[in-house]
């Protein structure tokens, strides 16, 4: 079967941080339809604005068209939440969140539901392509049981499937889509070839065929495991060279002169990948019979830092005789990275819920946040402009964005404030201490 025709039509299921820059980049050589199921995202879309920060306007602008009718003769990108539009696609890529619940265990439900959605609308001979973080096997033992189920199709017969796992770096733009080697694979020979060949056509960093979708899945999930594993590493490291009174930072600066250390730095571990996707995999080595060690060793190291540092800074606060009781704190930054809007699974979050336990006044300033988003996720109220006139007794840089580079943090400050470095961003002598 050829599956590159000239009726090629692809829909992205999902249009955030990973489904938007895939939608837009194909959009420059085929007809794509991107399906979301918040309308206020589609109008935002509409209007070429992206909130996620990860295109441009112009990058929108360029490829948008004004109605579903008119990709019909012609490449271009239409976003809709109306799953009508999607249903003469011959291609549905899903691109949704893979998250954790409160017990850390993976949530499927946005998988569910989109696997449900492909089902109410694929037909014989189409290909659904998953590129949301899971473990080994969920593409084949989860998702496509769901679109069998719906649809009334059978897989590998009537419908095929594919898996190449995304691997978009958030606020990153050097290491952008086209510039990350693509992992693809797929449920045949012929399928594979195909979902290579697909992406090969928009990925100028080349891509690598894997021999099934396991492998393709088991491939991603450990590179943010193996990340989490070594940054885990330097945050105990950090941990041990303030006992003994050693700035962590210049230790390993030192020890990066050797030509194969790895250059992890230490620091809090978020958002929706590296912060997430170990559990996923240590999850299925439970349900397997196996219980992990290492993965969740690390996991539990690093959801330690927040309160590790609410408890640094505290004690730096009683060195310098600060009465603790109803002090002011500033915290800079709280999405879960730095030059990202994005502020899912953030620990600045966790540092905020510990400093509270000691009935302190606590100011949150972050530039690129929606304040919206902060107050519905978390129930926090956050600025993104520095007061002009306020003080702090204590001021803690927890996200390095750019704006914070050049910000003469002394301003902030009254005359025996704790200034606490999270990322070791900040001149060193600027800082009473530092991760």
């Amino acid at each position: 079967m050829n599956f590159f025709t000239e009726n090629l039509k692809i829909s992205i299921i999902g249009l955030g941080y990973v489904g938007l820059p895939l939608a837009l980049e194909f959009a420059k050589k085929y007809r794509v339809v991107g399906f979301d199921i918040s309308s206020e995202r589609i109008s935002q879309l509409r209007s070429s604005k992206d909130i996620t920060l990860e295109v441009s306007e112009e990058e929108i602008s360029n490829v948008i068209v004004d109605s579903a009718n008119c990709l019909d003769n012609k490449k271009g990108f239409y976003p809709t939440q109306d799953i009508e539009n999607i249903k003469n696609s011959t291609v549905y890529i899903v691109t949704v969140p893979t998250p954790v619940d409160s017990s850390n265990r993976p949530d499927l439900t946005p998988l569910i539901s989109a696997s449900t959605t492909v089902g109410k609308v694929i037909k014989k001979g189409d290909i659904v392509i998953y590129e949301s973080t899971t473990y080994p096997g969920c593409t084949e033992e989860e998702c496509v049981p769901i679109i069998e189920k719906v649809s009334g199709l059978k897989y590998n017969l009537d419908f095929f499937a594919g898996y190449s796992p995304e691997r978009i770096n958030p606020g990153d733009k050097v290491n952008t889509l086209t510039h990350i080697k693509k992992v693809t694979s797929g449920s045949n020979a012929e399928v594979a070839d195909f979902v290579n060949n697909l992406y090969a056509s928009i990925i100028t960093a080349g891509t690598y065929k894997t021999s099934s979708i396991k492998v393709a899945e088991s491939a991603k999930v450990i590179e943010n495991s193996q990340r989490d594993i070594n940054i885990a590493f330097v945050n105990e490291l950090a941990k041990i060279f303030n006992l003994l009174g050693v700035d962590t930072t210049e230790v390993l600066e030192a020890a990066s002169t050797k030509w194969n250390f790895l250059p992890f730095k230490p620091g809090l571990v978020g958002g929706h990948c590296i912060g997430v996707d170990p559990y996923y995999l240590a999850q299925k080595a439970m349900e397997i019979g196996y219980h992990s060690e290492i993965i969740l060793a690390g996991r539990r190291l690093n959801d330690s830092m927040p309160a590790y540092i609410a408890s640094e800074v505290i004690k730096l606060m009683i060195k310098k005789n600060i009465i603790i009781n109803h002090s002011s704190i500033l915290i800079l930054g709280i999405t879960f990275k730095e030059n990202c809007p994005d502020v899912r699974n953030t620990k600045v979050v966790d540092i905020v819920k510990c400093l509270k336990e000691y009935d302190l006044n606590i100011s949150i300033c972050d530039p690129l946040a929606n304040p919206k988003e902060v107050k519905h996720e978390y129930g926090l109220d956050i600025f993104n402009e520095l007061p002009s006139s306020e003080k702090f007794d204590t001021i803690i840089l927890a996200v390095p964005h750019q704006e914070f580079k050049n910000l003469d943090i002394k301003k902030y400050c009254k005359e025996n404030s704790v200034i606490y470095d999270c990322k070791s961003y900040l001149d060193r002598n600027l800082v009473d201490s530092r991760l």
